[in-house]
């Protein structure tokens, strides 16, 4: 069976199968409605979609090898107490709501067959341990004190975009937030420590950018072969730990921004990793208008500007967060990469040249590889 990828955009869910070094897409789900995350658990094939369909709120599919999506439930608050404490956006300064409005992130929970992590806006991280069927709030997560210290960054509301599972530390479960930092549990999310030490926020007064709680890390990847090798794309740098989290360092050569929203890094080398940088702040734009992908094949010490395939004139593609994507096939791995304006590449060679696959989806809001 061929690989596949998923590509979630915001009028559906399309899959693709890949033969050699060739995409072609084979299906598509929920044509018309916004699909904000979706991931194939390697375990047993399990598919899930998560939506945000507005005013009807975010909505959870499932679907079993050989079978038919179907809902199940989607992660959602529990009753808020009445002596819960009242916490604000320190940027805004309204109440953060007691309600999901995104799924963000899905990821699987390596400590239980059909256990399942699920990151969302506002700031919750849900346990499931039945295969979605049913979700639990982690509430030592969402009571920390310092949650009061979390902001919104793209969204009005601080969000876990990434879930972060060690398949050879089951209990052990990474979590970033924009913007909020990382943070880490290694005992199945009972309790948590900051995990972004070393981090630094240029946005920040005097004397506060090393923060670890203030930090707007935009994603954070594990290598797979390795996972406590991590990799952080930063809303002003890239910053990289080989002790699971307890320490990052800047890297501070990337080329021709530091700045962007995706990083995917090599399944079995974690010197490798590759980027998207564009125009910060107010523009959200590639530098010069030319879309090109950063690598770096030595931990960060030098990049690559890698260009060959992606338009270089008047290209305005944003890379979102969780669009650009490695295969682990340690042997043969590929990208892909998926845009704004509905452009899906691929590349076969590590990002030495790429290929336009479609420019005509909707805007791609995630990529996932599944295994075939």
């Amino acid at each position: 069976m061929p690989d596949t990828l998923l590509v979630s955009t915001r009028k559906g869910l399309f899959t693709y199968d890949r033969t050699g070094d060739s995409l072609a897409l084979t299906d598509s789900a929920f044509l018309g409605d916004p699909v904000t995350i979706a991931l194939c658990d390697p375990r047993d094939g399990t598919t899930y979609a998560g939506l945000n369909l507005g005013h009807f709120g975010c909505k959870l599919h499932r679907r079993d090898p050989g079978g038919a999506w179907r809902e199940v439930a989607a992660p959602a608050y529990p009753e808020k107490p009445a002596d819960a404490p009242v916490v604000r956006d320190p940027m805004r300064g309204e109440e953060v709501p007691w309600k999901v409005q995104q799924l963000w992130a899905l990821a699987p929970d390596h400590s239980r067959p059909g256990g399942l992590w699920c990151g969302t806006i506002p700031g919750g991280l849900f346990h499931s341990s039945d295969r979605g069927e049913t979700w639990t709030l982690n509430m030592p997560l969402w009571n920390l004190p310092e949650r009061a210290q979390w902001g919104g960054g793209g969204y009005d509301w601080p969000g876990i975009h990434s879930v972060v599972t060690h398949p050879s530390h089951p209990e052990r479960v990474m979590v970033a937030i924009s913007t909020g930092g990382a943070w880490r549990s290694d005992d199945g999310g009972e309790t948590w420590r900051v995990s972004s030490q070393g981090m630094r926020a240029e946005y920040m007064p005097p004397g506060q950018e090393y923060d670890p709680i203030v930090q707007d890390a935009h994603l954070m990847m594990a290598c797979p072969a390795q996972p406590d090798a991590l990799w952080v794309q930063h809303h002003n740098g890239i910053f990289r730990s080989v002790n699971g989290g307890a320490e990052w360092t800047e890297v501070t050569t990337a080329q021709p921004s530091a700045f962007g929203f995706a990083v995917a890094v090599h399944p079995a080398n974690p010197e490798v990793a590759w980027f998207a940088p564009a125009i910060k702040d107010e523009r959200r734009i590639p530098v010069d208008g030319r879309v090109v992908v950063s690598r770096t094949r030595d931990g960060g010490r030098t990049f690559d500007v890698l260009t060959e395939g992606l338009p270089q004139a008047h290209a305005y593609h944003l890379i979102y967060r969780h669009c650009l994507v490695v295969s682990e096939d340690a042997a043969h791995p590929q990208l892909a990469m998926g845009s704004t304006t509905g452009s899906l590449w691929t590349s076969a060679d590590e990002g030495e040249r790429w290929t336009r696959i479609s420019a005509d989806l909707p805007p791609i809001y995630a990529l996932s590889w599944a295994k075939g």
